[in-house]
């Protein structure tokens, strides 16, 4: 009888790894698009102008970050915590697009680097980089922070699909 257990164990010994390792994958990758989730429905909150929306999705010591060059002097930095997003209420709404992102997930962290390119009141405003930093809070990710640059090119690119919709192109081609 020991006989017949041996290729069946041998069985389970070199398929566990394998099976393991597909369920890991099939965690990063539903967890890669529970990150995302969250980012591209902090855009939308964005673009809608609903700053009690972006702020219910952050931690209650969540911080945004703005980040502006100026040539020759560095860089001037504003901070706003959720507390202070939720005050603003609403705003004017904008089309701010991210693409191409790098996703890192290590555990209950996880980072997202988006560039983005931003329309407002008809025409190209600006560019540039968000970066989301997210933590799992129970089952949930929350915006732990948001920093994010506003450049113009040749520093940042506007995004691959072109000018959006009813917006005006830049004088200059990007």
């Amino acid at each position: 009888m020991c006989h017949l257990l041996r290729p069946t164990l041998a069985a389970l010994v070199v398929l566990l790894p394998a099976r393991t390792a597909m369920a890991q994958a099939a965690d990063t990758a539903a967890t890669r698009r529970a990150v995302m989730a969250v980012v591209d429905s902090a855009l939308m909150y964005i673009n809608v102008g609903n700053m009690i929306g972006l702020s219910d999705m952050m931690t209650p010591e969540g911080q945004v970050y703005a980040a502006r060059e100026t040539a020759g002097t560095g860089g001037a930095f504003t901070m706003r915590t959720a507390a202070a997003q939720r005050v603003t209420g609403t705003r004017a709404p904008i089309i701010e697009r991210g693409f191409n992102p790098t996703i890192h997930i290590a555990g209950t962290i996880a980072s997202v680097w988006l560039p983005y390119d931003l329309w407002a009141q008809g025409k190209w405003s600006h560019c540039g980089i968000d970066h989301f930093t997210l933590v799992k809070v129970g089952t949930a990710w929350r915006v732990a922070n948001l920093t994010y640059t506003i450049e113009q090119p040749p520093a940042c690119r506007m995004h691959p699909d072109g000018v959006p919709k009813g917006f005006t192109a830049p004088p200059s081609s990007l």
